[in-house]
Parts: C-alpha cells; sequence; structure tokens
C-alpha cells in the first residue's frame, strides 16, 4: 500500500518510517512531487492536519495522512500550541522557540506540559483522525542534542532525560508522535 505522509520534515518522516510495516510504502510531499505551499491557517492541531491531508487527497487523488502536533504548557493556557514552530516567528527557529518560551516560564513555577499530535488520515473515501499525548515538564535549560524541535527542554513524565537526551528508539516508543501513529497503525492493519 502506498501511503503519503504530507510533510518535507524528514526529521518527522524517518520518524514514522521506523515505525511503519514494510506492507506500506511511506511517500514523503518531495517523493509526489508537491511543493506547493500547504498553508496551515487553522485554529487548531486537527484543522492544520485536515487542512494538509485534504489537499493531498484532492490534487495528488492519493491516499494521505498529515499531522499537527504542539507543545502545550498548563501556565501558559495551552501556549504555544497550534504556534509551535512558529512561536518565536515565522522562520520557525527551534532555538529562538525555546528560548522564548524559556524565557516566558523564567519565574513561573508551574512547568507542566504535554505535546499532542492529531494525525488526519484520508484513504478509500473514509476519514478518521488520530490522538497522542504525551505529559511532561519544561526543564529550565536546554539539555542533550538530538531530537528537533522542543525536545532538548520537554522531560517526559517518569524520565529524568529530555527527548534530546534520549535515543531515538526509545524516545519512538514514548512519544506523542509515537502514540497517534500506533493508533493510525491499529487502523490500517486491516488495508
Amino acid at each position: 500500500m502506498k501511503l503519503v505522509f504530507a510533510t518535507h520534515n524528514n526529521n518527522k518522516l524517518e520518524e514514522i518510517r521506523l515505525l511503519l510495516p514494510e506492507k506500506i510504502e511511506l511517500l514523503s510531499l518531495t517523493d509526489i512531487g508537491c511543493f506547493d505551499p500547504i498553508e496551515e491557517y487553522g485554529r487548531t492541531l486537527e484543522e492544520n492536519a485536515w487542512i494538509k491531508a485534504r489537499y493531498v487527497r484532492e490534487h495528488y487523488a492519493l491516499d494521505c495522512f498529515s499531522d499537527d502536533s504542539g507543545l502545550e504548557v498548563k501556565s501558559l493556557n495551552g501556549a504555544p500550541g497550534v504556534i509551535s514552530a512558529r512561536y518565536a516567528g515565522e522562520e520557525k527557529n527551534a532555538d529562538k522557540n525555546m528560548d522564548k518560551l524559556l524565557n516566558e516560564l523564567q519565574d513561573i513555577a508551574e512547568r507542566s506540559a504535554q505535546f499532542r499530535t492529531v494525525i488526519a488520515l484520508t484513504t478509500n473515501g473514509v476519514e478518521m483522525a488520530f490522538e497522542g499525548i504525551i505529559k511532561g515538564t519544561i526543564i529550565k535549560e536546554k539539555r542533550g542534542d538530538g531530537g528537533f524541535g522542543y525536545d532538548p527542554i520537554f522531560c517526559p513524565e517518569g524520565y529524568n532525560k529530555t527527548f534530546a537526551e534520549l535515543p531515538m528508539e526509545e524516545k519512538n516508543k514514548i512519544s506523542h508522535r509515537s502514540r497517534a501513529f500506533q493508533k493510525l497503525l491499529k487502523y490500517l492493519k486491516d488495508f
């Protein structure tokens, strides 16, 4: 089965590719020749995931799934949330995003947060959504050089290491994306 993951992000693509069964051939937007800017104008993670998945289905007639993920910090009323990638500006600079978040939390004791992923799937005329959440804490300084995004400042519950300090295989077992993707895989196993 060919399935498009509506992303150009090689980090996310490789993370998901490691979890896929061999019967599913995962294609990226680059693989299908889609270089159109698909604007994520949604106000929620769910809306953004559907925008991308439906765009590929409508313009390329291919089965597709798309995800949108965000870091939601309790003391910041769920921010940065849907704008996690652009929190410090449109250039989507991970270091600037982390610096802004750490600055905003500088004098705040409540540092609980969660990463949340929503996956939107459109296949065989059916649309389904899947959600994954991992709870944790925002630490006070960056640690680790693995992962991407906010990984160096997010310590998942039950761990004393950040996502950036964990081996990729371990992160993949517990991550928000992995949890949502496991639900997607369970659904796809009958195809």
